[in-house]
C-alpha cells in the first residue's frame, strides 16, 4: 500500500515538473513556474523520507544535509549578483554531477542497500546504469568546473587547443565505451575508477577550447548533462521519479541547447567539438584596427535625438549586465514615453552568457514583459525605427556576419540595428567582442559611440533629458 501511495505522489510530483517547465518558457509565467516546481519537489522529498524505513540516525543525517544545504544555497541565492547568475548556474551543475557520481560510487561498495546485488556480483544491468551514471556525471562535474572558471575569469575566456585534440578526445571517448563494458562484464573495481578518471578529463577537455562567445549553449549544454546524469543514477537506484526529472532536464537543457546554436547559426557538434571565439583588448580610442574614423557623441546628444523620435529600440547585452545599468535604463524608458517615443527592447537569442540572461536582468528592473521581443519578432521593426540604443551588446548586432564570408560570426542571426535611423551604441572602448571580431557597424554613417561605463552614461542621458 506505501508502493502504491508513493507512486501516485511521484506522478503528482512529475506532473507538476512538467508544469513548471511550461510556465518558466514564458517571463509572465515563471513565478507560477517557479512554485510548481517547488510544490512538486517538496512533495517528492516528502514522499521519499515516509517510506525510508525510520532511523534516528539516518534521519538525523538526512535532516543535517537538508539544512545545511539549504542555509547554503538561500546565502548564496540572497548575495549574489545577477551578473554573476551565469556562473552560478554552471557552479550549481557541478554539484548535480558530483552528487551522480558519489551516489554510483556508494552503489557500487553497497549493492545491497539498493537492492541491486552483493560486492562483486551486481547484475549487469544494474552495472551498466550505474557505469552510465558516473560517466555523465563526472563529465558534468569537471566540465562545469571549467565552464565556471571561464565565466568568473578564473580561466582564460579563449580557446585553449593543442596538436591532434580532436583524435585524442576520440581515443578517450572509445576507451570509455569499454571501461564500460569492462565494467558490465567483470565487476571490475580498476574499470570503476577507470571510467571516473577518463570521464572527468573529458569533461575539461570538452569545454576548455570553447570561447566565450559560445557560453550560452555550455550552460545548457551543462544543463542537459546534469539531467541525464540524474536519470542514469535514477536508475541505479530504482526511482521513477528521479528518472522522469533527469529525463526532463537532460530533454529540455538538449533542446535548449539546439536553440542557442541555431541563433548563432551554428550546428551543435562544432560548437562542443571545436568553440570558436575569445576575448580581447583595446584601449579606448575613436579609431578601430582598421584606422575608420567613428563617430563620438555626448549623453546630451543621445538625450537631444531620442527625446526627438517617435521609436526608440533597446538592444541590451552583456554590458549592461557589467555595469547593472537595467535600473538606469529603465528609468530613461518611462521618461522617453511619458514624451510620447514607443520603446522596446530587442533581446538576441544569445545575448550575455547564458540563456535568457537579458530577460532576467530586465524583468528585476520590472521591465513590462509586453515591450520584450525576440530576434524573429522585433527585426523587421529597425527599419521603422528612428534610435537603436545598443547598451553593451556587440557581436549579436555585427553586420560582419551577413557581409563577410571570413567572419568567425559569418552566419549568425543578428539584430538588424543598422537599418535605424540613428544607431547610439554604448561601449568601454573600441574592443571587439567574445567572439574576437571588430564590430563595423562602429564604422557606419548613421552610428554614435558613446563611449564609457553603461550605467553611468544613462544616468547622464537621464540628467539630459530632465
Amino acid at each position: 500500500m506505501i508502493g502504491f501511495y508513493s507512486s501516485i505522489l511521484y506522478l503528482i510530483s512529475a506532473v507538476l515538473f512538467i508544469l513548471s517547465l511550461h510556465g518558466l518558457s514564458h517571463p509572465e509565467t515563471a513565478r507560477r513556474g517557479n512554485l510548481f516546481g517547488m510544490i512538486g519537489m517538496a512533495i517528492a522529498v516528502i514522499t521519499t523520507l515516509a517510506i525510508i524505513p525510520f532511523n534516528t540516525v539516518t534521519y538525523l543525517v538526512i535532516f543535517a544535509g537538508i539544512a545545511l544545504g539549504g542555509l547554503i544555497g538561500a546565502y548564496i541565492a540572497r548575495s549574489i549578483d545577477m551578473t554573476a547568475l551565469p556562473q552560478l548556474v554552471a557552479a550549481f551543475h557541478s554539484l548535480v554531477g558530483l552528487a551522480a557520481t558519489l551516489v554510483a560510487t556508494a552503489a557500487f561498495y553497497n549493492p545491497s542497500a539498493y537492492g541491486i546485488g552483493e560486492i562483486g556480483n551486481i547484475s549487469g544491468g544494474s552495472l551498466f546504469e550505474m557505469g552510465l551514471g558516473l560517466a555523465i556525471g563526472a563529465i558534468t562535474f569537471t566540465g562545469s568546473i571549467v565552464a565556471f572558471g571561464k565565466l568568473q575569469g578564473i580561466v582564460s575566456g579563449q580557446p585553449v587547443t593543442f596538436p591532434l585534440q580532436h583524435p585524442f578526445n576520440a581515443f578517450l571517448g572509445i576507451l570509455l565505451l569499454v571501461l564500460i563494458f569492462a565494467l558490465v562484464t567483470t565487476n571490475s573495481e580498476t574499470a570503476f575508477w577507470g571510467i571516473f578518471i577518463v570521464s572527468l578529463l573529458i569533461g575539461v577537455l570538452i569545454i576548455i577550447p570553447i570561447g566565450g562567445a559560445d557560453m550560452p549553449v555550455v550552460v545548457s549544454m551543462l544543463n542537459s548533462y546534469s539531467g541525464w546524469a540524474a536519470c542514469g543514477i535514477g536508475f541505479t537506484l530504482g526511482n521513477p521519479l528521479l528518472i522522469i526529472t533527469g529525463s526532463l532536464v537532460g530533454a529540455s537543457g538538449a533542446i535548449l541547447s539546439y536553440i542557442m546554436c541555431k541563433g548563432m547559426n551554428r550546428s551543435f557538434f562544432s560548437v562542443i567539438l571545436g568553440g570558436f571565439g575569445g576575448e580581447s583588448e583595446a584601449d579606448v580610442s575613436e579609431k578601430g584596427s582598421s584606422d575608420k574614423m567613428v563617430k563620438r557623441g555626448s549623453a546630451d546628444d543621445a538625450a537631444f535625438i531620442m527625446d526627438n523620435a517617435s521609436t526608440v529600440i533597446i538592444v541590451p547585452g552583456y554590458g549592461m549586465a557589467v555595469a547593472q545599468a537595467q535600473h538606469a535604463l529603465r528609468e530613461m524608458s518611462d521618461i522617453l514615453k511619458s514624451r510620447g517615443v514607443n520603446v522596446k527592447y530587442a533581446i538576441h537569442p544569445v545575448a550575455g552568457r547564458m540563456p535568457g540572461h537579458m530577460n532576467v536582468l530586465l524583468a528585476e528592473a520590472n521591465v513590462p514583459y509586453d515591450e520584450v521581443f525576440e530576434l524573429e519578432e522585433i527585426n523587421r521593426d529597425f527599419s521603422q525605427a528612428d534610435v537603436a540604443f545598443v547598451i553593451g551588446a556587440n557581436d549579436v548586432t555585427n553586420p560582419a556576419a551577413k557581409t563577410d564570408p571570413q567572419s568567425a560570426i559569418y552566419g549568425m542571426p543578428i539584430l538588424d540595428v543598422e537599418n535605424a535611423g540613428t544607431v547610439l551604441f554604448i561601449k568601454r572602448s573600441m574592443a571587439s567582442g567574445y567572439a574576437g571580431v571588430d564590430n563595423e557597424l562602429f564604422f557606419r554613417d548613421n552610428t554614435m559611440m558613446l563611449f564609457g561605463d553603461a550605467k553611468k552614461v544613462c544616468e547622464e542621458v537621464i540628467q539630459a533629458l530632465d
